[in-house]
């Protein structure tokens, strides 16, 4: 291929779509480069299999977190099923910009959002996207945004080891740890150690596990009834040697609050399940911010 240069125009050496093409990925480059440094810490929360409750755990966490007094962003990674504005009860349509790029959105004050939720006309509309357009838009979602200074940026990423991890570990060249959600069950807890090896092939720092509907109280009685068993995330974190973060009871209120756009962990802080997720948090703080003082 031909290169340009002060001698030779574009239009004269043929090359222009290379010329271009480059300066495009070196500009690309330069605002991810720009973005992510006033980033701090950059988490990603995945899950073997769906229905794990993943995306409720990186709502909830981002919510304990900002609970907490940091600064928080949530980019939506699930293209083909983002649910992160549905939990915030978030029903913006069209992304603005300025001077300084694409402007988030803010489910509350200091937690700001991005989603492909806000750029499709309707919710009911699938997006029918290959895995270059996929690395395209999350590129995008980093590179064109601006996140401003956070002190976490969370990553919910659809279920599975496939294009999006791998385009989220790609272009966030040093993500700071990996959140890994599952149930109790053993189909969950295979896949999750699928995560926890997806994780270590690409040297991305395993913060932990997280037991997600593990045992119910009962309302009734008050007695602990294991739907779906219990203790199996803790046993797959010490046989695959990495950290337990907790466990998070199946609790309906938490179902009902994220349906209704109202995150359980900003209007609850009195039960059990609330004080489960901000333990969770304050793991994460503590092997992020207060391991680096």
């Amino acid at each position: 291929m031909s290169s340009c240069n002060s001698d030779s125009s574009c239009s004269s050496c043929g090359s222009q779509s290379s010329c271009d093409t480059d300066a495009q990925k070196q500009h690309t480059q330069a605002m991810l480069k720009a973005r992510l440094s006033k980033i701090k810490y950059k988490i990603m929360v995945m899950s073997g299999k769906g229905g794990v409750g993943k995306s409720t755990v990186s709502v909830s966490l981002a919510s304990a977190l900002h609970a907490l007094g940091f600064s928080v962003g949530i980019l939506d990674a699930d293209i083909h099923g983002p649910n992160i504005p549905k939990m915030f009860g978030m029903k913006q349509k069209g992304v603005t910009q300025d001077e300084d790029g694409l402007i988030p959105f803010e489910a509350v004050e200091g937690l700001k959002v991005m989603s492909v939720v806000f750029l499709v006309r309707d919710d009911d509309d699938a997006v029918i996207w290959r895995a270059p357009v996929k690395h395209g838009m999350i590129e995008q979602f980093v590179s064109d945004v601006n996140w401003g200074e956070l002190d976490f940026l969370i990553i919910d990423l659809p279920p599975g080891t496939g294009d999006e991890p791998l385009s989220v570990a790609h272009i966030i060249n040093g993500v700071d740890g990996a959140v890994i959600v599952t149930t109790p069950q053993e189909v969950a807890l295979l896949d999750s150690r699928k995560s926890v090896t997806f994780a270590r092939k690409l040297n991305i720092p395993i913060l932990g596990i997280v037991e997600n509907m593990s045992g119910m109280s009962c309302p009734h009685c008050g007695e602990l009834v294991d739907l779906f068993k219990s203790g199996g995330g803790e046993k797959a974190a010490g046989e695959m040697g990495v950290n337990f973060l907790g466990r998070i009871p199946l609790d309906p209120m938490v179902v009902m609050q994220g349906d209704s756009g109202k995150p359980y962990v900003l209007e609850v802080t009195d039960t059990p399940t609330a004080a489960a997720f901000k333990a969770v948090a304050e793991n994460v703080i503590g092997q992020t911010i207060k391991s680096e003082k």
